[in-house]
């Protein structure tokens, strides 16, 4: 658990201007194999900054690096201005929340939630009170005397966000925390989190490789992809604008065209199609049909060669009326501010 040090007045200054969050230069090896390569990266106080990316990118290598748990071979590791590269996790004022909880089985939900305040050499009145304070905070008062294995997946979740914030880091680093959670109620924690780190206003640091969980939660994102950075923006920026052909897709499904000489990317849902009047847009015949309950996604192979993915919303769309499509002549069209140049910024 981390623990704080009196803080200077000119480091409070320093840290009131500085970023939450700077990594300058990382580089991170394990053999031959390059996990994190001279990354560089801000990010902000009471940030939501999610690092998004396949297994093996470099985001969990680099959420380690930034709690302390791994060190860099090259660059620096900055916490609200000061230089944390060399100090240990337990003395960075970040606490991480894992997947797997890590609660201790054998202790109550009250006496897990304790934990580091008993660390820190509070009392026994004054932790029993500001745990308590943390667990209404987290919708679960009533928990307090159980032991973990006897909640949910949902309820030992925000048991270890409980116990992570009680001390009040300036950062919480999750790591791929909602993975062990079915599809509902890991879509509940995603609005749980994102309200949560709004009341507290403490910068959370987020990892998953699902890309509706950094859409869904993030003020801004960073795609990762084999050790590097490949974008950062807001949710609306990395979806609407990806600036390469990995973003555009790793972050939702788009579709890559060639037009002159250029590649551009337009998405599934931006796609206009009608049954082939020999009007404009580009001809083509439904290949597949894939229902999935609030839409239906189409594959179009085009007349002059290549597919492109449509989805449609099921307003009044049934099943079979859907399938019916398969093998149709079709014509598809979109909106010229609807697509983005690849490699292009902007």
């Amino acid at each position: 658990m981390a623990t704080q040090a009196p803080v200077s007045r000119a480091q409070q200054k320093l840290a009131a201007t500085s970023p939450a969050v700077r990594l300058i230069g990382i580089r991170r090896t394990y053999g031959d194999v390059v996990a994190i390569d001279r990354l560089d990266l801000d990010i902000a106080e009471s940030e939501f900054f999610t690092l998004l990316g396949p297994s093996g990118s470099g985001k969990t290598t680099t959420l380690r690096v930034i709690a302390g748990f791994e060190q860099p071979d090259e660059g620096h590791v900055e916490l609200g201005g000061v230089d944390v590269t060399r100090v240990p996790p337990f003395e960075r004022d970040v606490n991480t929340v894992f997947q797997d909880y890590a609660l201790f089985p054998h202790m109550s939900v009250q006496d897990n939630v304790e934990y580091g305040l008993r660390v820190k050499g509070m009392s026994r009145r004054e932790r029993r009170v500001k745990a308590q304070e943390v667990l209404e905070r987290v919708r679960l008062p009533q928990v307090a005397s159980r032991k973990p294995l006897q909640l949910s997946g949902g309820q030992r979740q925000r048991v270890a966000l409980a116990r992570a914030i009680v001390n009040s880091p300036s950062v919480l680093l999750l790591d791929e925390p909602l993975g062990a959670l079915d599809l509902k109620l890991r879509q509940e924690m995603q609005v749980f989190l994102k309200a949560l780190q709004r009341d507290l206003g403490i910068t959370f640091v987020y990892v998953t490789h699902d890309q509706e969980e950094a859409l869904t939660m993030s003020d801004r994102m960073a795609v990762f992809n084999e050790g590097q950075i490949e974008q950062i923006g807001s949710p609306a920026e990395v979806y609407e604008h990806p600036q390469t052909e990995f973003v555009a897709g790793f972050v939702g499904v788009s579709n890559v065209i060639e037009r002159d000489g250029r590649r551009i990317t337009v998405r599934p849902e931006k796609i206009h199609m009608r049954a082939d009047d020999g009007g404009s847009g580009e001809p083509g015949v439904v290949r597949e049909v894939v229902y999935v309950g609030m839409v239906t996604r189409y594959v179009v192979d085009l007349d002059s060669g290549g597919e492109l993915v449509v989805i449609r919303q099921n307003l009044e769309t049934s099943s079979q009326q859907a399938l019916e499509d398969r093998d149709k002549r079709v014509r598809l069209d979109w909106k010229p501010e609807h697509t983005y140049e690849i490699g292009k910024e902007g």
